[in-house]
């Protein structure tokens, strides 16, 4: 109980802050921000190292910033950015409810090709359609045989169908597939990763996804509808990690939305060859993903968990970054959003996930 205490004076500061400096939250925020900005009841107790200190400065943070941005940059060893955009093909093109999907292919690396679902709202007034700019997001995918047919509403779920569900809201959406599935239709994780390792075999799993995921962003901001500052990601579960890896590492994405994909690099399968490998114990004794939490401030980044994957044992992980969220000011818009429905995205989930993700891209 004197961890929860300790927590709860921790992240209930900002929101003290805040109503000392404005009056309480402001119309920008989610209603529910101090909600998700502390526990409520106790958690366990995870030892993490604290990235600043009492004394710690925004300035003092910013030079810090730097020094662990590329120490992460090099654990990864990322691929070299493309100097210009890979032509598209445009596989199919149809219209869902007032929503325009088009299926894209591309060559994300050299031998290397890939599909997106791109999903563009179409606007009632014809002489809106063109001039007219949106907020756009990419959109990540789960662990599940139809890979970017899920976020686009296309087959599986539809709580899960991020991207067509945005895109009727007012959002255009681009869907990636990830890397472990050589189409559509089935993932065949061990191929994709030796093959993938045999061309780069220096680099982490997680380099290739967050390759791909920046030439989503940058295909996103190609598209003539999309207004770049207002650049959003969301991700269940792989797609959490996705959203994680990308977020602290390009300053392009304004807010994010990682829903149960474990934080924390003991709470899933993060020692997989498709993501940090075998070694990452080594990695470990050093380093963990509040540090990258630590990277994404200040833009909003909300985390769900049902107690899987994410939930109460992440709670130490929005401490340690919370801390960093507060040099910038407050509300420090960032928290963890716990369900306590297992590895699944219920009704109260993607009601909040909508709602964080209308309130800081509007």
């Amino acid at each position: 109980m004197v961890l929860v205490a300790a927590l709860i004076a921790i992240l209930g500061q900002t929101s003290v802050t805040a109503q000392q400096e404005h009056g309480g939250q402001t119309s920008r925020d989610v209603p529910w921000l101090s909600e998700v900005q502390s526990p409520t009841e106790p958690i366990l107790q995870i030892t993490l190292p604290r990235l600043i200190d009492d004394q710690t400065t925004l300035e003092d943070w910013q030079n810090q910033r730097v020094t662990l941005r590329k120490d992460w940059l090099e654990f990864l060893n990322p691929i070299p950015r493309p100097q210009t955009l890979p032509p598209v093909t445009i596989l199919s093109d149809e219209t869902v409810d007032g929503v325009r999907r088009q299926l894209l292919q591309y060559t994300s690396e050299a031998g290397w090709v890939c599909e997106a679902y791109q999903l563009t709202p179409i606007a009632k007034s014809e002489s809106k359609r063109a001039s007219r700019k949106y907020p756009g997001v990419v959109v990540f995918h789960s662990t599940v045989n139809h890979s970017i047919r899920q976020p686009a509403g296309v087959e599986g779920k539809t709580e899960k169908a991020f991207a067509m569900t945005l895109a009727k809201r007012g959002f255009v959406t681009f869907c990636p597939r990830n890397f472990l599935w050589p189409s559509n239709h089935k993932i065949d994780a061990n191929s994709q990763t030796a093959l993938f390792h045999k061309r780069h075999p220096n680099r982490k799993g997680m380099a290739k996804m967050l390759y791909d995921a920046q030439l989503a962003v940058d295909l996103l901001l190609s598209h003539p509808q999309v207004d770049s500052s207002r650049i959003g990601a969301v991700g269940h579960s792989l797609g959490a990690k996705e959203v994680l890896y990308l977020a602290a590492m390009d300053e392009r994405v304004k807010v994010s939305v990682s829903s149960e994909g474990g934080i924390g690099m003991t709470f899933s399968n993060w020692d997989a060859a498709w993501y940090l490998g075998p070694l990452l114990s080594n990695w470990q004794k050093q380093h963990d993903h509040h540090e990258l939490l630590a990277l994404v401030a200040p833009r909003p980044f909300l985390l769900v968990g049902g107690n899987s994957a994410d939930g109460k044992q992440s709670w130490p992980y929005v401490m340690r970054a919370s801390e960093v969220y507060r040099l910038y000011g407050s509300p420090a818009r960032m928290g963890q959003l716990v369900h306590g429905r297992g590895h699944a995205v219920p009704p109260i989930a993607e009601k909040k996930i909508y709602e964080w993700l209308e309130t800081y891209l509007r």
